[in-house]
């Protein structure tokens, strides 16, 4: 665990962590990071946190974690995207998408050139590797041919920390919070190109000729060109805490998902926990976790994406469907099962390297 700001790594950790700690299996979990441990590590036995400082992140992760690991003889060595050599035969990494070779422009030229160059070495090298759909799988089995025996597709689930609230309590809590008043649509995540915030903007834009549901966008700034806020249509609350966002999607009206690719979508469980409609793209994965639980748009066209909102908004029995789909689909997924599934794959990896 490297000390960095990628949300959905370091949720994806957290996740994984706490759900590996409440299995009773045999096992023992120690946990490599350049920074001291957090607070949100559980007291338990079974993990064990190892404070590694390098003089850099990819120094720590190609030198200093992998020899740290092999000192405590690890039987497995667990990374994100690229695994350093030296991890051997103990080596997993888990590649969530190769969305940086589906369309590089979606990435910054350095951070592009590093993933299109180790993530290909590191899936050859890793002894197994876990991505968290069967769409993500059929990606890198393309993009990276000839390692689909090793490829664990292992899906993500909603996080512990988000839970749904009353509306009436949590529409309070969102005019308390931010001023926000009245209904509206939201759309989570960091602001890169890849998710796609303009065409949900652009839609927002559009039903202001028909009705008053603005876009609230909330996250990291993140890279790139944005499109100009029209503070009618468009509310940006930047990056909040964790209890806020079960305030904020438990308020919603409808979940909006416009990214052009995902290789799950953790957001899209998020709202359904909280009994929020989602309407998402036909981006990478979205239509695999989605079954029949929220209404996938084909098009890319924003007029398209307003006159769909404006239609499911006009139609309370097709939202209120929609609801009960989505409570029943996100109950489907679980970090329990997540973990066990992972746990597997080191205990294989393990009796193949020892």
């Amino acid at each position: 665990m490297t000390n960095g700001s990628s949300t959905g790594d370091s949720t994806y950790w957290t996740c994984l962590t706490e759900a590996l700690a409440t299995l009773e299996d045999d096992f023992h979990l120690l946990l490599y990071s350049n920074a001291p441990s957090p607070s949100w590590i559980p007291e338990n036995p079974k993990l064990s946190w190892r404070f590694i400082p390098a003089r850099s992140a990819r120094w720590w992760s190609y030198v200093a974690f992998p020899l740290a690991a092999k000192r405590d003889l690890a039987d497995v060595i667990h990374t994100q995207y690229s695994l350093s050599p030296l991890a051997g035969r103990h080596g997993v990494t888990t590649v969530h998408d190769v969305s940086f070779f589906i369309n590089p422009t979606w990435f910054p030229l350095r951070h592009r050139t590093i993933l299109r160059k180790t993530v290909p070495s590191s899936v050859r090298r890793a002894s197994a590797v876990i991505t968290v759909s069967h769409t993500s799988k059929k990606e890198i089995d393309f993009y990276i041919p000839g390692f689909e025996h090793k490829i664990r597709p292992i899906y993500n689930a909603c996080p512990p920390w988000i839970q749904r609230v009353p509306k009436q309590h949590a529409r309070e809590e969102v005019l308390n919070r931010f001023g926000i008043e009245g209904p509206y649509m939201l759309s989570v995540g960091t602001r890169w190109p890849r998710k796609n915030f303009a065409l949900a903007s652009e839609a927002a834009r559009l039903l202001q000729k028909e009705m008053h549901l603005p876009l609230v966008i909330t996250g990291k700034e993140g890279w790139g060109a944005q499109n100009s806020v029209d503070p009618g249509s468009e509310l940006r609350v930047g990056y909040v805490e964790r209890g806020d966002l079960s305030f904020l999607y438990s308020a919603a009206s409808i979940y909006v998902l416009p990214s052009l690719h995902e290789g799950f979508g953790i957001p899209m469980l998020e709202a359904w926990r909280c009994g929020t409609p989602v309407l998402c793209s036909r981006g990478g994965a979205l239509p695999e976790i989605a079954g029949d639980a929220a209404f996938v748009e084909n098009s890319w066209n924003a007029v398209d994406w307003a006159a769909r909102i404006l239609s499911l908004w006009e139609d309370e029995g097709k939202l209120t469907e929609m609801r009960e789909r989505g409570l029943r689909r996100e109950a489907e997924f679980s970090w329990d099962r997540a973990a066990r599934e992972t746990l597997q794959v080191y205990r294989e990896v393990a009796d193949a390297g020892s």
